[in-house]
């Protein structure tokens, strides 16, 4: 069994408005990278505030190596910080910024050099030393901010949005070196991001969060292919939401009816039975337009609009009670279906979710 390293339990917080947390738990394991993913508002950046104790609960317990630490002041706890403002000090040049957690915890000037020359040359960053923070580009200053953090060899790290003040590009170069940073050091941490993209490129598990509470915690692969509420499978990705009713169950594959007609999902890993109401979830890179129906599904759509997307076409698509469906495929735009045209939509049964089914791994 993994090592726990930071257990929330039952951890509530409210600011005279309502509940921002309500009754939070969650274990982190040591060397594990977890994402809490959520809008504005959801409560990932207080969970994160009072893991550093820059807040403390109204009710429950933070245990950090086995120690209850709800109370610690933040300059007892071996935790620290990287903001998305960076926060790196104006007066100071880069080596100093990268020194000062170690000076302000009383490591001598030897150590502190060996340990500077370590994390610049960790974050690519050695040529710098010299350099204020206002001669650095965005990117720069990130990795100042991270090898500050990294240099008091902290037992968790907690990173608030830390990439989301950089350009697309950028910030896809820095998730792939932070996981890699991680990986190597073999650090905890904890990242907050509203991006779901940059949650399942870095994570080890998600915690989707909405109204102060987890909708669902898992790997990537569990939050994206098998979503637990409504909520996930529309704010992770792009989907089709289908409701209906199960006619039959046979062979691993339930065949499910609405208004819009007929269609098929793996039965066997969903536990479906006949006669049952549930929702189905179709990723959009999984949904297929066709122009006649496949076995097992007679879902008849009209087409709106075609788009080229770069290396694939997206057909939009509207059944027959209003529902848009988008199908992502790889004809060439020439051999597209056009407006105005029937075309029947399909998927491979066993990549259908059934929200909150048995196979959501929570």
């Amino acid at each position: 069994m993994e090592e726990v390293l930071l257990s929330l339990r039952h951890i509530s917080k409210n600011f005279g408005e309502g509940d921002v947390l309500a009754d939070v738990s969650l274990d982190v394991h040591k060397g594990e990278f977890v994402t809490l993913l959520g809008a504005s508002g959801c409560g990932k950046t207080t969970t994160l505030r009072i893991v550093s104790g820059l807040e403390t609960p109204d009710t429950g317990e933070v245990i950090l190596s086995g120690q209850d630490m709800t109370d610690w002041p933040p300059e007892r706890r071996p935790v620290n910080t990287v903001f998305q403002s960076y926060a790196l000090f104006p007066h100071m040049n880069v080596e100093k910024n990268v020194a000062y957690g170690l000076k302000v915890r009383g490591v001598d000037k030897k150590t502190q050099a060996a340990r500077v020359k370590e994390m610049l040359e960790l974050v690519q960053m050695s040529e710098y030393a010299k350099r204020m923070p206002a001669q650095l580009s965005g990117g720069q200053r990130q990795r100042i901010a991270i090898a500050r953090a990294l240099a008091p060899q902290p037992q968790l790290l907690l990173l608030d949005e830390p990439l989301g003040a950089l350009d697309l590009q950028l910030r896809r170069q820095m998730q792939i070196e932070l996981k890699r940073l991680q990986k190597k050091l073999g650090i905890t941490f904890i990242y907050i991001t509203h991006d779901q993209e940059e949650a399942i490129n870095m994570s080890d598990r998600i915690a989707v969060m909405r109204g102060g509470k987890f909708e669902q915690l898992g790997t990537p692969e569990e939050i994206y292919d098998h979503p637990a509420t409504r909520y996930v499978a529309q704010f992770i990705g792009r989907s089709a939401l289908l409701e209906g009713t199960v006619r039959s169950v046979s062979g691993g594959l339930a065949v499910i009816e609405n208004e819009n007609g007929r269609f098929t999902v793996g039965g066997a890993q969903a536990r479906l039975t006949a006669g049952e109401r549930c929702e189905v979830c179709v990723r959009t890179e999984r949904m297929r337009a066709g122009r006649a129906p496949v076995e097992g599904f007679d879902l008849p759509a009209t087409v709106r609009e075609t788009r080229y997307a770069g290396g694939s076409v997206l057909t939009y698509a509207v059944l027959s009670d209003g529902t848009e469906v988008v199908a992502e495929g790889e004809e060439r735009m020439s051999d597209a279906p056009q407006a105005g045209e029937t075309v029947y939509m399909h998927w491979n049964p066993a990549q259908a979710s059934v929200i909150g089914g048995a196979s959501h791994g929570a």
